[in-house]
């Protein structure tokens, strides 16, 4: 299930939960719009992941978790840390970051 934070406390999310997939965007960001139901979609297929939305702009604690320049960014956390990121609109490269940490 994909939550999506309305508060900067993305750094708690990840601090409490072993394997986190984060989804940064923005209302005014197009890709976003088109990758937020391919994450939401994506949050069913996998468990013991916690996928997190929230927008890079609003909340910019969360954003520096992993250095967001670009977006949309999708970063993947386990253990509490930054384990890898990536800008895409394809759902394939999206697929492949949630599976290196899915997999380990």
């Amino acid at each position: 299930m994909l939550q999506e934070l309305a508060t900067d406390t993305l750094q708690e999310v990840v601090n409490e939960n072993e394997k986190v997939i984060v989804q940064y965007g923005a209302t005014w960001c197009g890709n976003c719009r088109i990758m937020k139901p391919k994450m939401k979609r994506l949050s069913g297929d996998y468990e013991g992941i916690t996928f997190i939305y929230i927008d890079a702009e609003k909340n910019p604690e969360s954003r520096k978790l992993a250095q967001v320049t670009n977006l949309p960014t999708f970063a993947a956390f386990k253990g509490g840390q930054l384990v890898n990121q990536t800008q895409t609109n394809k759902e394939d490269i999206l697929k492949s970051l949630i599976d290196e940490i899915a997999n380990n």
